[in-house]
Formats: C-alpha cells, structure tokens, sequence
C-alpha cells in the first residue's frame, strides 16, 4: 500500500488547486478511535481510484446536528453558518461524506441557510466506483460465502431512502447476505439517533440497542455491516453485552470495501 495522502482545502487553495470532492470527515471520524479507522479507509479507497480530493482538517467545524436534534436550533444555524462560509469560501460543489447525520444535514438542511452541494454518503460513492469498474474486490481479504447483515442506519435509510447502494457494495463481494426481520423501510435505529447518542437512555424493557443486535444476531452472521459511526458505537457495545466479539465482527462498508481491494 502507497503512502497515504490526504490534502486540505487550505493545501490545495494555496497551490491554485480544486479537488473534484471534498470528503466531510464529521466529528466521530476525527476524533473518535474506533471512526477514525473507517476515516483512513475511505481516504485509501479515494487514493486508490486517483480521485482527487480534500478534507477541511481543521476548518471543519461540526455540521451541527446534535444540536439541532437536542433542540437548540441557534447553535446549529450558528455552526451551519460558519460551515457554509468556509465551503463557499473554497467554493465546493461536490461533498461524501462518512456519517449519515452529517449527509442528511449538509443535503438537506443547509439549503435553507444559503449552502446548496451535492452531497453522497460513502456507501453510494464506492456502489459508483465499483459499477465504474475502479473497485473490483480483487487482491484482498475474501467475503466469497460470508454471512453479512446490514444495518439500514435512520437517516441514510428511512431519511433519504439509500438502501440499495450499501446492499450492492456488500453483494459484489460474493458474501452471503442476510436481511434482519426489520430492514430498509422498516429498519429499527440503533438508539443512537436524534442526540440520543449523548445521554442515558429512558427507562424502559430493555435498550434500543440491545433489541436491535438480538435481531442482527437471529440472522447467524459473522460480519454486521454498518455504515454510520452512532451505529457503529451502538452495535459494537451491544455485541460486548452479548459476549459475541469472537464470533461476530461490526465492520462499516469502508473497511469491508477496502480489505476486500487489498487497500488495509
């Protein structure tokens, strides 16, 4: 594997350079240990390609939807303001990005505050790549005949309607893909969303998350697809409670992607 190189906007600005896309890291992709393996990943799989791209680094700030979602819409728009002067300042039209929360508010909720990009998730990003023939699942790890379920994250699923696009990544590896009860349409969140994330849950029968690995665990797999950093976080610790992490790992479609093109 070549070094890995990942330019800033500020890097390439300085050069008189543009990127085709810039690769919105999000906060659990900079700062969270277990993210930032699926942030490297994707970094690996744009290298690989020879997409030219760029991260903000420092200039990121948060897109600002936890705070939108605890309800404090001031701070958001306070954060969105300020991300939309820093992507108008460079100019950027296209935006992939690692999170769903973080698409959902860039795609959706940034037009209404001035910021109007087109903005994928990472899952439709390789789907393209490997339909463009640039991702073939050739040199690497092999998934032939492995179990997989996906877990539909909310606001990639329910919220944008993206079901196909990870499905299709995870089927051109040859893997054995097996839907839990509740998918797609009628997925269950993995109790992370919605600024749940950053509290204790209420008190009920049994956790959001605990109910959701059950299911996951019903389909017999030896790999959980995620591809969302709250899901990520939720389903890794209800595979602890349940003792599972021998038998079954929770890998983001990035990681799954860039071990079966020999890229980790």
């Amino acid at each position: 594997m070549t070094k890995l190189e990942i330019p800033t906007m500020a890097e390439l600005a300085a050069k008189g350079e543009a990127p085709d896309i810039l690769f919105w890291v999000g906060c659990a992709g900079s700062f969270d240990e277990r993210a930032q393996r699926i942030t490297r990943d994707i970094c690996k799989i744009l290298q690989h390609v020879g997409l030219k791209y760029a991260i903000l680094g420092t200039e990121e700030n948060c897109t600002g939807d936890p705070a939108k979602r605890a309800g404090n819409e001031f701070l958001f728009q306070m954060q969105a303001t300020m991300n939309i002067q820093i992507l108008d300042g460079y100019e950027i039209k296209n935006i992939v990005t690692a999170c769903p929360h973080c698409f959902n508010t860039l795609k959706n909720e940034y037009p209404d505050l001035g910021g109007h990009y087109e903005v994928i998730h990472h899952t439709q990003l390789i789907q393209q790549l490997i339909d463009e023939g640039k991702l073939k699942a050739e040199g690497g790890e092999s998934f032939k005949g492995r179990r997989i379920t996906y877990h539909d994250p909310c606001y990639l699923g329910r919220g944008n309607g993206v079901y196909e696009a990870p499905r299709k990544a995870l089927e051109s590896l040859d893997a054995q893909l097996v839907e839990m009860k509740r998918c797609r349409s009628n997925g269950l969140c993995c109790g992370a969303g919605g600024g749940q994330m950053f509290k204790e849950p209420e008190k009920g029968k049994k956790d959001v998350n605990i109910e959701r690995i059950e299911e996951a665990l019903e389909t017999q797999p030896e790999v959980i697809a995620a591809a969302c950093p709250f899901c990520m976080t939720m389903l890794r610790d209800g595979i602890k409670i349940k003792e599972k992490e021998q038998e079954v790992q929770v890998l983001d479609i990035a990681e799954i992607t860039a071990r079966a093109n020999g890229l980790t």
